[in-house]
Order: C-alpha cells, then sequence, then structure tokens
C-alpha cells in the first residue's frame, strides 16, 4: 500500500526534499497486532516493536526493529501505538509496573514527548481511555483512541474496520498508519473515547450474535438435525449472518472433533473482556443490553469451565452442557 506523508521541506539547493513518513514504536505483538505490525512494515513505515515474548518480537523481526522494551520502542518515536488485551495492561504499559519491559524501566510516558501521538489501538472501553488522557496531562495532548475489528487474517492484509476518535489534528498526524491497516478507519467522534463507544457497541452485536449462533446449533443438535445441512442451508437465507457463518462453521467442525476449538483465531477470554466492558458501559448510561447480559453470563460460563485459552465457538459447547 501507499500512504500520504508530511510536507516536504525546502533543501539547502531550494528544492523540496525527500518526503518522509513517521517513525512508529508499537508495543503488543499478540494475534492481532503482529499482523498489523507486518502490514504497516509492508507499507514502509519504520516500525520499532517490543512484546513480553522474545518468540514474538522476532517473529516479526523481518517487518519491524525488535525492541528490548516498551520504553525502549516509544523512545524517539513519532507516533506510539498501543495494542495490549486488557485496561490492567494499558496502564502497565504507560506507567509501569515491571511488565512494560525490562524491571525498573518504567512505564513509555518517561518516553512520550509533546510532540508524540499515543494511538491506542486496544479495545479497553471508554473509561480507561479517559482515564489515560487525564494521566498524560503535562505530557502529551496527542492521544488518538483507534479500536480495531475484522479478525486475525484481515490484519494481515491491512482490511480492518478502525473506528477512530480524537482531535482533527492527531487523527491527521497518524491517518497515514491507519490508512495502511484499514479499509475503513472512519473517524467516529471528536474526543478520545468516542472510538471505543463504537467498538462497544460492535462488540455487543458480534458477542451476542455468536451467543445465537451456538444456542441455534446446540438446539438443533438437540433434535436430532444434521449441523451441517442446518448450517449450510440457514446460511442462505433470512437467519445468515457473519458470524453464523463465521462461527457457526467452527462449532460444526467442533462437534465433529473437539480438537478443533483448540484451533483458536479468536479467544474465549476475548469476548469474557469484552462483554465486561458492554455491561460496564451500558451501567454508566442507564441503558439496558438483557441480550448482551445473557450472552456474557455464556461467555463467563465457558471461562469458569477452563475454555479461555478457547476458540469462542467453543460457546456451542459450553450450549450443550458437554
Amino acid at each position: 500500500m501507499t500512504f500520504p506523508s508530511a510536507q516536504p521541506t525546502p533543501s539547502e539547493e531550494g528544492t523540496p526534499a525527500a518526503p518522509t513518513s513517521p517513525t512508529i514504536g508499537w508495543i503488543g505483538l499478540g494475534a492481532m497486532g503482529a499482523p498489523m505490525v507486518r502490514t504497516a512494515g509492508a507499507a514502509g513505515f519504520a516500525v520499532r516493536a517490543f512484546d513480553l515474548s522474545s518468540d514474538a518480537r522476532e517473529a516479526v523481526a523481518d517487518a519491524a526493529t525488535p525492541a528490548n522494551g516498551a520504553l525502549e520502542a516509544a523512545t524517539g518515536a513519532d507516533i506510539v501505538v498501543v495494542m495490549v488485551a486488557t485496561p490492567a495492561q494499558l496502564e502497565s504499559v504507560l506507567f509501569g509496573d515491571g511488565t512494560s519491559g525490562a524491571p525498573g524501566t518504567g512505564g513509555i510516558a518517561l518516553a512520550l514527548t509533546a510532540d508524540t501521538t499515543l494511538l491506542i489501538m486496544s479495545t479497553v472501553g471508554p473509561a480507561a481511555i479517559e482515564a489515560t488522557v487525564t494521566a498524560l496531562e503535562g505530557i502529551t495532548t496527542h492521544v488518538v483512541d483507534a479500536p480495531v475489528s475484522g479478525g486475525v487474517a484481515r490484519a494481515g492484509t491491512g482490511d480492518l474496520l478502525i473506528m477512530v476518535g480524537g482531535a482533527e489534528p492527531d487523527v491527521a498526524a497518524v491517518r497515514p498508519l491507519l490508512d495502511a491497516l484499514a479499509a475503513n478507519a472512519p473517524v467516529v467522534g471528536p474526543r478520545p473515547g468516542d472510538g471505543q463507544r463504537f467498538k462497544v457497541v460492535n462488540q455487543l452485536l458480534c458477542g451476542v450474535h455468536i451467543a445465537a449462533a451456538g444456542e441455534a446449533l446446540a438446539l438443533a443438535d438437540s433434535m436430532g438435525l444434521d449441523l451441517t445441512q442446518v448450517h449450510e442451508v440457514l446460511n442462505t437465507g433470512a437467519a445468515a449472518s457473519f458470524m453464523f457463518g463465521d462461527r457457526g462453521g467452527r462449532m460444526v467442525e467442533g462437534a465433529r472433533d473437539g480438537a478443533a476449538f483448540d484451533e483458536v483465531r479468536s479467544a474465549l477470554s476475548i469476548f469474557v473482556k469484552d462483554m465486561g466492558l458492554v455491561s460496564e458501559a451500558a451501567r454508566e448510561v442507564g441503558q439496558e443490553v438483557p441480550l448482551a447480559a445473557s450472552a456474557e453470563a455464556i461467555y463467563q460460563r465457558g471461562s469458569e469451565l477452563g475454555h479461555d485459552r478457547k476458540d469462542d465457538s467453543i460457546v456451542y459447547r459450553v450450549l450443550r452442557g458437554e
């Protein structure tokens, strides 16, 4: 992919200098972070990347420069991307407790300057973003909230949906990177946190749809229907949805061979966390979300059964009581 760059400045000879792209410090090389870094590297960005896993760092060494700590990754970068899993991990990366890099290095806030743009791409909820903005007062005001949706495969091809919240100049600073990573990266609000609000609604729909697919297929199985046929036939009618097609297919595979649930494309633990964020956001505005609450209970039951690191399609097995 190509991307726009900063405006060139005149050289000493009076001709425009070659355009440059921003340097990127990247923290978090998990299931989504790693393919996103590869996509950024392929688009020509200079990325310095860190993850607590040395294997994860080495796995992207052909696309990014591995850093020995989060602080090292962030130091001197124009844009610092954080792609971790939870609000607690975001706070740790920013302000440090030993998990953000080598012991004693502190968090990356030590490396941020008034010119640094912090790009938070994790799904952590609006409250965590607002707390981050407050905590960074006097360090940097340039915070862009940009959670992603689309899954691992789309992360690797630059076809994500990214929901962007932030002030216009700050979004402009990260726009080249966003456009490299996404097929669609609309600005959904002027405040950091607005992206999270959109993502909460997204995850409500996704979480309910997965649970509904599991419930439908569990009922079909209990009635003695052929699950493969149920999935094929209903996928052609009004009951079809992306999640019924995608996760429903994994559920059918898992019903035939339980080992299929070990092939994790999206871990159950993600929806335990994300449906919790949905409930938290709903409580803050006094909105009833009964379907989300029911789905959350199913994910929590799966977690209690020890399925956190299984594919989230295992909700089918949870609903079958297996």
